[in-house]
């Protein structure tokens, strides 16, 4: 089934309308009392009350506007999951870099519909930054203003920018031995983005991010931005992405990606 123009437009705008909520939670706890709990009783995984206020602001929105709709969220869980249009949630990406200060989270919405990623948006209000995409195009909001997003051309590892999250806490070691890989040959890596790295490729100022252990919430908002601007996500085989997250590369250059696959395939699971 293929969507009026129209219809893909008023799903845009709705979409803007639910980053505007969840800024709206999110912001005034930044930087300030923002009520941390952690969900492990034997490790750490942080969650704080703008992730909780996020999500229910963006339900609520959802629940009211189009009833229909499946969601599926990181601090609320699975509601239809298998409607035509399922709307994939993480209201709060990045909450370490959110409870440390460092304006690197992101707020990711992403709209299924049949099962397939539709459009996504990758939102960091602090900074005033959306981007948002679909297939058909991917452009950045800032301050009022919008501009088309492209990513650049890299056609070697050797002149790569690239990202990951945390290779010691999120890869296991045949994965951190592949990143490693990767790194060496590369021109310059950063660590620590989460999934601002994916606006970054997709603004054409990183040109590969390589991530694992992923779930549907961390990547699917993610995939029609970097489809809109040009670029590429794969599993680490460098097969589609499914709805399962996993192992991923996004890059902005096919012949980026293939050299980074060269490494990625042996561990790839």
């Amino acid at each position: 089934m293929t969507l009026a123009p129209s219809h893909l437009e008023s799903l845009d705008r709705f979409l803007i309308t639910l980053n505007r909520a969840a800024a709206a939670a999110i912001l005034p706890l930044f930087r300030g009392d923002h009520g941390l709990t952690n969900k492990l009783a034997d490790g750490f995984d942080p969650v704080t009350e703008a992730d909780k206020g996020a999500e229910r602001a963006i339900r609520a929105l959802i629940a009211e506007h189009y009833p229909d709709h499946g969601v599926i969220g990181e601090e609320y869980g699975d509601d239809r999951p298998d409607a035509e249009f399922v709307w994939v949630l993480d209201p709060v990406d990045g909450t370490r870099a959110f409870i440390a200060g460092l304006p690197l989270w992101c707020t990711l919405i992403g709209l299924r519909h049949q099962g397939v990623p539709l459009m996504g948006s990758i939102g960091q209000s602090y900074l005033d930054e959306l981007y948002i995409g679909h297939a058909g195009g991917s452009r950045l909001i800032c301050r009022g203003d919008a501009r088309p997003l492209k990513v650049r051309p890299c056609a070697t590892l050797a002149d790569a920018v690239i990202a990951t999250t945390d290779p010691d806490s999120c890869f296991t070691d045949p994965e951190r031995d592949a990143w490693r890989n990767v790194r060496a040959a590369s021109r310059l890596a950063r660590l620590g983005c989460d999934a601002y790295a994916y606006a970054m490729v997709a603004a054409g100022t990183l040109d590969l991010v390589v991530e694992a252990g992923l779930k549907s919430w961390d990547i699917e908002a993610a995939i029609p931005v970097i489809a809109g601007a040009g670029g590429i996500t794969t599993d680490w085989r460098g097969d589609p992405v499914g709805q399962v997250g996993g192992q991923i590369a996004i890059a902005g250059d096919r012949a980026c990606l293939d050299a980074a696959l060269v490494a990625l395939r042996p561990s790839a699971t």
